[in-house]
C-alpha cells in the first residue's frame, strides 16, 4: 500500500481558454514499483516529467518508450505530475496505461494541436476544481501566440486542486520553458512571476517545469527565485537523491554534474522531506531524454 501524500493550496485569476480532461480506461500490465515512498502521512508527491514527444519510428520512438515512461511514473507514484512536451493521442496512451490518473492541458498551438503542458493527477486522492492556459508572448490570453523571437510557442497549464485528504486547495502551474532564445526564457519567468503575485488569496504555489535554464546558473531561475518570490524545494529537501545528476540526458548518458534544467518550485509555507533526480533506466534503454524530478512535499496555507 502507498502511503497518504500531502497538501497544497492556492489561487488565481487567468482568463478561461480550452480544456482537454482524459480518463483511462484500460490498463497496460507494467512491472511494481521498485522504490516505495516512505514519506509521513498527507505527504504530496510531486513530479514534473518532460516525456518526449511521441516520435513513431527511430530507437527512441514512443511505442519502445511507452512502457519504460509508464514503469518510471509508476515507481515515483505521485500524487501530481506535469508533463511536458506530451501530443494528444501520446497523453491518451499514457492515460489508458495509468488507470488511476486524470489529466488536464490544452495543445500549445489551441485545441489538440502541438504539445501539452499537461498536469496529471490522482482522481482518488485529488479533485480538479478550476483550470487554464495561457502563452508566454506580449499577448497571453491570445491561444498559440509567440513573440519574443522564439519559433516553438511556450505557454503554461495551471490546475486548481482539492486535496480530499488534508480539504485544503492548491494550485499546480506546469509550464516549457524556450530552449533556444535566453530573451524568450527570462521574459517568460517574468511573465509567470508577475501572473503568480496577483494572487491575493495566501495560497502556496507550486511551479514545474523544464526550463531549459541551469538552476542558481540562469537568469530565469533568478527572476523567478529573486526575493524569496519561489523556493527552489531541490535546496529546502532533508534528503537529496540524485545530487550530482543533471536532467537531460539525450538519451545517451547519465549528465554527472548537472546541469538542472528541470524544476520544482514552491511558493509559501512548505516542508520538503525528500527530492529525487530519478536516472533510473531499463537495459540501457532510457524512458525519456529528461529523468524526472520528484519532491515529497507538506504545504500549508496562510502567512
Amino acid at each position: 500500500m502507498r502511503p497518504a501524500c500531502g497538501t497544497i493550496r492556492f489561487g488565481l485569476r487567468l482568463a478561461t481558454l480550452s480544456l482537454v480532461m482524459v480518463a483511462g480506461t484500460a490498463p497496460t500490465p507494467a512491472a511494481e514499483p521498485a522504490t516505495t515512498p516512505t514519506e509521513p502521512a498527507a505527504g504530496l508527491c510531486v513530479v514534473t516529467y518532460n516525456l518526449r514527444f511521441a516520435s513513431p519510428t527511430g530507437p527512441n520512438a514512443w511505442p519502445i518508450r511507452r512502457p519504460l515512461v509508464v514503469e518510471a511514473i509508476r515507481r515515483l507514484d505521485p500524487d501530481v505530475m506535469g508533463t511536458q512536451e506530451g501530443l494528444y493521442q501520446q497523453l491518451r496512451e499514457l492515460a489508458s496505461d495509468l488507470p488511476d490518473y486524470d489529466w488536464i492541458g490544452l495543445g500549445r498551438d489551441g485545441g489538440s494541436r502541438g504539445e501539452f503542458m499537461a498536469v496529471f493527477y490522482r482522481r482518488s486522492r485529488l479533485e480538479p476544481m478550476a483550470f487554464d492556459h495561457f502563452w508566454l508572448s506580449d499577448t497571453p490570453d491570445r491561444i498559440g501566440s509567440a513573440t519574443w523571437g522564439n519559433r516553438n510557442r511556450r505557454m503554461v497549464t495551471w490546475v486548481q486542486f482539492l486535496d480530499r485528504t488534508t480539504g485544503q486547495k492548491f494550485y499546480l502551474w506546469n509550464t516549457h520553458l524556450d530552449h533556444e532564445v535566453q530573451a524568450a526564457r527570462e521574459k517568460g519567468a517574468a511573465l509567470i512571476r508577475e501572473r503568480v503575485a496577483t494572487l491575493k488569496d495566501g495560497l502556496p504555489v507550486v511551479l514545474v517545469g523544464d526550463f531549459n535554464a541551469a538552476a542558481g546558473g540562469n537568469p530565469a531561475y533568478d527572476i523567478l527565485t529573486r526575493d524569496g518570490f519561489f523556493t527552489d524545494t531541490w535546496l529546502m529537501a532533508g534528503e537529496r537523491e540524485g545530487e550530482n545528476l543533471g536532467t537531460f540526458n539525450g538519451f545517451e548518458k547519465v549528465p554527472v554534474g548537472g546541469p538542472r534544467i528541470d524544476w520544482i518550485l514552491v511558493r509559501g509555507r512548505a516542508e520538503v522531506a525528500r527530492v529525487r533526480i530519478d536516472a533510473w533506466q531499463k537495459e540501457g534503454r532510457f524512458p525519456s531524454d529528461h529523468f524526472p524530478v520528484a519532491a515529497w512535499l507538506r504545504l500549508v496555507a496562510g502567512p
